[in-house]
This record gives C-alpha cells, structure tokens and sequence, in this order.
C-alpha cells in the first residue's frame, strides 16, 4: 500500500464512526479530507484536521458541484484513493420516538433521501475520474436497518439504507471495469451517541456477543475494504453486528 501518498474523502465526519475511521486513516499515514454539514469542531482534533475539512449540508444538492470541484482541486492528478459514504441523518419524531411512513411527510423524506443516498450517487459519478486514476475504493455505509423493521429506525432512514445497498451493486457493477471497486458496510448496534434509549434490551435479547459493536471495529473494517488485502471484493455488504440476524 502506498499509505503515505493515499488520500480518502470521508461524509459525516463529526462524530461515532466517522470520526473513528478518520483517526484510524490518519494514524496509518492517509490524507483525510472530511465533510460534514458542521464547521471543523476543535472537541477531535486530528494533524491536519482544520485545514482538510469542506463544509457541506449534503441534504441541499446544489452544494454537491461546489464539494466536488473543492475535492478535485484538493487532490489534483493524484487522485482519490477512497471515497466513504458514511453522512446519515434518522429524524425521530417527539421525545424522540420512531417516525413510520403516516408519521413522514414529504420534505423529511426529501432530506433523508438526499443526505442518505442521493449525496452518495452524485460524489461518486462527479470524482469518477479521481477514483479511476487512482484505482480507488467505495465504501458505502449502509445499516442492519436496510434489511428488517427497527424499533428505532424510521421508514425513510430504513428505505434509503436498503436503497444504497443496491446502489453498491449498481456501483460494483458499472465502475468494476475501471478499476474502481464498490463495497458497503452494514454496522448494527455501534457503541456512538445516537444509540436510543432502550438499545440494552436488543443487546440483551438479539445480539450473541451480548456487547455493542466498538466504531474502532467498524472503521477497520472500512480499512480493509480500501487495502489491496480487499482487491478482489466488489458489490459486497459487510454485516458488523455480533451476529444480530434475528
């Protein structure tokens, strides 16, 4: 691996596991350019942190071509050696509770669908050229809620989960050829601040490793999918979730 010269962009950068697979990149020698919706926050630093971050509120997709020509100027001829789709928002209803499909209304649907799978679709066809250059990587995170009803999950978070899954295949599929391979990862229970109350009863009753996953393990995993230890995995969906298939 060139790890020294290797450069990842990385959405939903701010926190959980997206700020774990920041760090875990950093410490083995990657550029990491990082978007979120929030300016770069100073609570998690990192080397280089401040001046590698791009402001964007991926829910607006007339800020996508201004995120993609920074990208590009950014990276130059080198390239981008990975590019990881992990920006998602679960708008939740009072007290915080599930919002099913009577409970959505359109402009909720609208943002999810843009943030959660939109976004992903449009970066990776606008840094097409970067990720080919490179021989790069796309990780898509998806969720266990892609594949099963949650009790936390609302209806669009779970549609627009199972909607980028296909887009991994659809991705695998038609960027394979030139050299650009296309995964997703599919995290269950992970130790972050948005677990909602009463996840200890899914941990308890649903989970075999009776634990929550670590955002260390998952981003790790992210890792190995951008190695060349991954070279010949295209299309998967790696389910990190102690074996909750229940």
């Amino acid at each position: 691996m060139r790890s020294a010269e290797r450069t990842m962009m990385l959405t939903g950068a701010s926190r959980g596991i997206g700020h774990a697979t920041v760090k875990l990149f950093h410490d083995h020698g990657w550029r990491v350019l990082t978007v979120s919706r929030q300016p770069f926050d100073t609570a998690c630093p990192w080397p280089g942190g401040a001046e590698n971050h791009l402001q964007c509120d991926l829910a607006k997709p007339d800020t996508y071509d201004r995120l993609i020509t920074a990208v590009r100027a950014r990276v130059g001829s080198r390239g981008l050696d990975a590019l990881v789709n992990n920006a998602g928002i679960s708008p939740k209803g009072p007290a915080r509770g599930r919002l099913g499909t009577l409970e959505t209304d359109y402009g909720t649907w609208v943002d999810v669908l843009n943030v959660n799978l939109i976004s992903t679709a449009m970066l990776a066809r606008g840094l097409f050229e970067e990720l080919k250059t490179a021989g790069g990587s796309i990780v898509n995170v998806t969720s266990i809620v892609g594949s099963r009803v949650h009790p936390f999950a609302g209806a669009a978070y779970a549609c627009s989960k199972a909607a980028l899954a296909a887009l991994t295949r659809e991705q695998a599929h038609e960027f394979g050829p030139h050299g650009v391979r296309a995964n997703a990862i599919a995290p269950g229970e992970i130790d972050t601040a948005i677990l909602s109350p009463g996840t200890q009863v899914i941990v308890d009753s649903q989970i075999p490793m009776k634990r929550l996953g670590d955002p260390e393990e998952v981003a790790r995993t992210i890792m190995f999918l951008c190695s060349s230890d991954a070279a010949y995995i295209n299309g998967a969906e790696l389910h990190i979730n102690g074996g909750q298939h229940t």
